[in-house]
This record gives C-alpha cells, structure tokens and sequence, in this order.
C-alpha cells in the first residue's frame, strides 16, 4: 500500500489530471453518441453546458476566486473557440465512428504548431516540419478522400481539431490571471447563451440556412423521456469535470506532457464506440491514426 501511494505521489499531477480526462472525455462521447438518437448536436451543446453552468457558479459561490483577473477579452475568446470545438465535435459524433471523431479532434497539437509559427513566430525544426506531414498525412489515411474531395464531416472534425487548439493556446495565456473554474465559465457560458440565441434565430431564418449549416439551425424540442435526461445530467456532470480536469492539467504542468497523456483517450474511444455498434477500424484507418497520434506526440519535440 506504501509503495503504491510513493508511486502516486512521484507521478505528475498535471499527467494524473490529464488521464482522467481523457477517460472521462472519452466517455463523454459516447454518451453524445447515444444522445443523438433523441437530440440534435446543438441540444446536447446547450445542456451540457447549461448543466455545467450553473455547478460551476455554485462553486465559485461556495469558495470565490482569488486570482485578479485581466485581459477579459481573451477569456471571452476562449470561450467562443471552445464553444465552437464542442458543436464541431458533438456534430462530428453523430455522423461518423466515435473514435475517428476524436482522432481527427486530436490533429489540435499539429494545429497549435502551426499558429505559433505564424502568430507567436515561434521557430518550427526540421523534426517539427515532419511531424506535421506525418500528422496531416494521417489525416489523408483515416478520411480516405475519394478524388482529393474530403467528406463535409470529416472536415468538420478536423476544422474542430483547429478550434480546440485555438481554445488550449489562450489557457496559457491567462491560466496566471483566471482561476480554472472562471475559464471553464467562460467556456460553459458561450455554450450555453450562443444555442439559446441559434435557437431563437431558426424560425425567422427558415429555409434559407444553407444546407451545409443545418447543425447549427435546428427547431428546440424539450426532451420528455427520463432516459434522456439522465444521461444530459450525467454528460453535464462529468464532462464539467473533465474541462476542469484538462483546464488543471494545462496550468500546472507542460503543455508538451499533458499533450502526450491526452492522446490516451483516442484508445478509450475506439474502445467505447465498438460497445455502441462503431465498425472495427480498416486498416488504412488504423494507419491514420498511428500517424495523427505519433505526429502529435513527435510535433512537441520539433
């Protein structure tokens, strides 16, 4: 018992975090996955984050902040990305295999390379340039384009991927001045008020929301099956706790570790997703992911 608590206590706690996470996240999806045969995408956006909304605030109640705040433009931009990596991502749930939705999800640290070449003009090395081909060219195996035209829903997923680094990237920029709880608020708000307005908006735009925004669009249908309820109370719950898990990770220790631990919900996933009836992965599939997961990981070393 001694040794295993001397093991625990010499593993990092922003891995510890992180691991559970990405369990908790996997899981997460799965239940979307079995939402979605009830409810659209943007109605398990809203009360996932409705949910997640008000136990948050109850937190803060029970124990206020003490960290001073500032640049509230940036929290407020993260919570509009990380609004917009949600809706992508549950979107993605509901059209494609559980797995590969998260697979494509998790091209966010290519992503993250990438902007910080551009934005933050950090140097990018010859390691760092091959782990992006390796990465993107994952991509290519796990879509299987037909005639270099990608599907609509595998590129949403990956477009989710670019928010979702978008989102990680400010975290570190104002993780010094926002207590995790006040960030994940930032992100369960603009979950919450964007679908209520989405939803308001659907009756006077009709039939003139191009076909390709549906998912955004959708007529508001209060559930009335207990089942569906319970599972909305039991996604709010821990996906909450999973935002707040990944919001720790991120703010006590490096970016580069926690990236790596997180790629571990990519195995829980596919597992999760051949419970609820997903194929088994092809083989050109299984190769994309190989390559998505081992351009992650090698991206965080260029």
């Amino acid at each position: 018992m001694r040794s295993i608590r001397t093991y625990l206590r010499s593993v990092d706690t922003g891995v510890l975090f992180m691991f559970f996470s990405a369990l908790i996240s996997a899981l997460n999806g799965a239940i979307a996955k079995v939402l979605s045969e009830d409810v659209s995408a943007l109605e398990i956006v809203f009360f996932r984050n409705l949910f997640g909304l008000m136990m948050i605030l109850y937190t803060l109640k029970h124990t206020p902040t003490v960290l001073k705040g500032g640049k509230p433009h940036l929290l407020l931009l993260r919570g509009f990305l990380g609004f917009s990596a949600m809706i992508l991502f549950f979107y993605t749930i509901t059209a494609i295999p559980l797995g590969v939705a998260i697979t494509l999800n998790k091209t966010s640290p290519l992503f993250v390379s990438i902007l910080a070449f551009f934005l933050l003009k950090e140097k990018l090395s010859l390691l760092g340039i091959f782990a992006l081909i390796m990465g993107f060219s994952g991509v290519i195996f796990i879509t299987q384009p037909s005639e270099f035209a990608l599907s609509y829903e595998h590129f949403l997923g990956i477009l989710g991927g670019f928010f979702a680094a978008a989102a990680y990237t400010t975290i570190k920029k104002i993780k010094h001045l926002y207590d995790a709880r006040v960030i994940v608020l930032s992100f369960m708000s603009m979950g919450t008020f964007v679908p209520l307005l989405l939803f308001i908006l659907t009756p006077f735009v009709g039939e003139n929301i191009p076909t390709y925004l549906n998912f955004m669009f959708v007529d508001f249908h209060f559930p009335t099956e207990l089942k569906v309820w319970a599972l909305l109370v039991l996604m709010s719950l821990i996906s909450t706790l999973s935002q707040w898990l990944l919001t720790k990770a991120y703010s006590v220790s490096k970016a580069g570790i926690i990236g790596v631990v997180s790629y571990t919900n990519i195995p829980f996933a596919l597992g999760f997703g051949m419970m609820l009836g997903d194929a088994m992965l092809n083989i050109y599939a299984i190769i994309g992911v190989l390559l998505i997961v081992s351009g992650g990981l090698l991206v965080k070393k260029g």
